[in-house]
């Protein structure tokens, strides 16, 4: 700012001696006279050509600073909206990015689902074989999310060992089998503790799945996922439950008494 400032300074005073030139042209008889005028006119340009040239210099140098600035803005915003042990988007990322999923299905009229699923006995992992072994299961079961979820759909590690997958342009039956393909995907990986290499045996998920209605708004579209969820559970886990299994309606009534 303040080099713009010197540059409007000098720019002004360039103007003032143009004019001033162009006065004593007009009134100028000799020669030397003429020299005279045109030599100040000369310096006043190359002091302001060097004056626009350490202007333009500066300009150019704020605007790579800029762009450093907006690429370390993103990261950082990119950061605090990801979890760092699974790579996955984090509960923020979540809360966000559910809400504008929900308004946006239903100023369409398009279905969304979501499907909520936890690790089976996370605990019994985390006291078996301490916490590094049950972040490594953490970190196998965010690999299957990522090599399974593609496009707009939505992951996030929802806390815990509880995830979460929002599926835009997404019925209930399709939801039920990209759930059941997550499942799959994840059980098909075989736990190994990497200081031994003792195999531990496979990770298995319970997953409850619900569709939008028209009345829904998120919290309510969450608890009816969180309640199947916890009916695959009861069931014996390891297995699917969506909001049209009689589990659910069995989880329901339990919830209310």
């Amino acid at each position: 700012m303040e080099l713009i400032t010197d540059a409007l300074g000098v720019s002004a005073t360039y103007d003032a001696s143009l004019v001033g030139a162009s006065d004593r042209l007009s009134t100028a008889t000799t020669r030397d006279q003429i020299r005279t005028i045109v030599e100040g006119l000369t310096k006043s340009t190359r002091e302001m050509r060097e004056t626009n040239q350490a202007l333009e210099n500066r300009l150019a140098l704020s605007k790579s600073e800029i762009n450093e600035l907006q690429h370390s803005l993103e990261a950082i915003r990119a950061e605090s909206l990801t979890d760092p042990l699974t790579g996955l988007g984090n509960r923020k990322y979540f809360d966000r990015s559910m809400d504008m999923a929900v308004q946006a299905a239903l100023a369409s009229g398009e279905p969304l689902s979501l499907l909520m699923f936890d690790i089976d006995h996370f605990k019994s992992f985390n006291d078996s074989y301490g916490h590094l072994t049950g972040d490594q299961v953490l970190r196998l079961v965010a690999q299957s999310l990522k090599q399974t979820i593609k496009g707009q759909d939505i992951t996030a590690r929802y806390g815990g060992e509880e995830f979460a997958v929002v599926l835009p342009n997404t019925a209930l039956r399709q939801a039920l089998t990209v759930a059941d393909h997550i499942r799959r995907a994840v059980m098909a990986k075989e736990l190994k503790k990497k200081s031994t290499g003792e195999i531990l045996g496979r990770v298995t998920i319970s997953v409850g799945v619900s569709m939008l209605k028209p009345a829904d708004d998120t919290d309510s579209l969450i608890e009816r996922a969180d309640a199947c969820l916890y009916a695959a559970k009861r069931a014996g886990r390891n297995r699917v439950i969506c909001e049209a299994d009689p589990e659910f309606s069995a989880e329901t009534q339990t919830r209310v008494a």
